[in-house]
């Protein structure tokens, strides 16, 4: 895209308030991308699922979009899954890495309210039944969120359960084709959310060349200076980068 079509904009500044903490944008920034073929899964030519979002879908989606939006202080007047991918995009734009994740967070705390985390706890100590319930579960009930997936082996322990949700193609990475997103408002805070809320471990592997995933149940994620998905470059037509100007990772 001629750099001229680019449009970059200073937002007035704006505030979140989490426990207690009063989160402002960060400035934006301009860094070199890695350059992909054109053809590659990040290119023009790229082909887009086509998604036919039924009753219980579009409940889901404006719930989890209407809970980023209270989360953020950032309203948007769209709706469907567009709404969701606005909110996430606006978020990602105004905040940091860091608080971006926190607004997912409150987010979800806001979508999924205390007691039910807590009852499912009680109820689902971690075990193999618990580790391969939540597959199941994940499966069965996200696909509006994530697109298809379907339940895999992996070995824990020496033995083998199936705990690992293969997401064949990422809906939210391949709506919002930005590395930074994936990591800031899906990888690390939806981690996070289900070892402090579920007392479960899930470790979030995105393959970026083809945008599927792997969440494995029970397998605690890397530090963060050994995630190989932390060192990712983002795509090369990375709709944010290409609007915005701004850093996917920082």
């Amino acid at each position: 895209m001629d750099a001229r079509m680019v449009a970059q904009s200073q937002s007035p500044t704006l505030t979140l308030v989490h426990r207690n903490l009063r989160l402002k944008p960060k400035h934006p920034s301009v860094v070199a991308v890695l350059t992909r073929p054109t053809d590659d899964i990040a290119g023009e030519t790229r082909k887009t699922n086509v998604y036919k979002d039924k009753w219980f879908d579009h409940l889901a989606i404006n719930h989890l979009s209407k809970s980023v939006q209270a989360s953020s202080g950032l309203s948007n007047s769209k709706s469907g899954y567009e709404s969701l991918v606005e909110a996430a995009t606006v978020a990602s734009q105004k905040f940091s890495p860091i608080q971006q994740r926190e607004v997912v967070i409150q987010a979800l705390n806001i979508a999924i309210p205390n007691p039910i985390p807590l009852l499912i706890r009680t109820l689902l100590p971690p075990s193999k039944f618990a580790r391969e319930y939540f597959a199941v579960f994940t499966t069965m009930f996200f696909a509006w969120l994530v697109g298809p997936s379907e339940v895999r082996e992996s070995e824990v322990n020496g033995r083998i359960e199936k705990n690992v949700v293969y997401i064949k193609k990422c809906r939210f990475l391949e709506e919002t084709n930005c590395v930074g997103m994936c990591i800031n408002l899906c990888k690390m805070p939806s981690q996070s959310f289900m070892k402090d809320s579920f007392g479960i471990p899930v470790n979030m592997v995105p393959n970026f060349d083809d945008m599927s995933c792997e969440m494995i149940f029970g397998q605690e994620p890397p530090a963060s200076t050994d995630d190989p998905a932390l060192k990712q470059p983002c795509y090369k037509l990375c709709k944010a980068k290409k609007n915005h100007g701004t850093n996917c990772l920082s």
